[in-house]
């Protein structure tokens, strides 16, 4: 019967913590970076205000007798 390599398997241990401590900088790095704003939406996408929409869509609702 083979023996358990242990070494390997601590070095295989360490390199994946290593790996994850460097994707966790990473993302801390990027977060100081581009920091969100405070109310929590993403500032990526411009909000459309009502004033942008479409008047003509206004128009398309059947008209009202008097």
């Amino acid at each position: 019967m083979a023996k358990t390599n242990f070494q390997y398997e601590k070095r295989q241990k360490e390199l994946e913590k290593k790996k994850k401590a460097e994707e966790k900088a990473r993302r801390k790095l990027e977060a100081k970076n581009n920091p969100k704003p405070a109310d929590g939406s993403e500032g990526d996408e411009p909000e459309a205000d009502e004033s942008d929409a479409d008047p003509a869509a206004e128009d398309d609702a059947p008209a009202q007798p008097q």
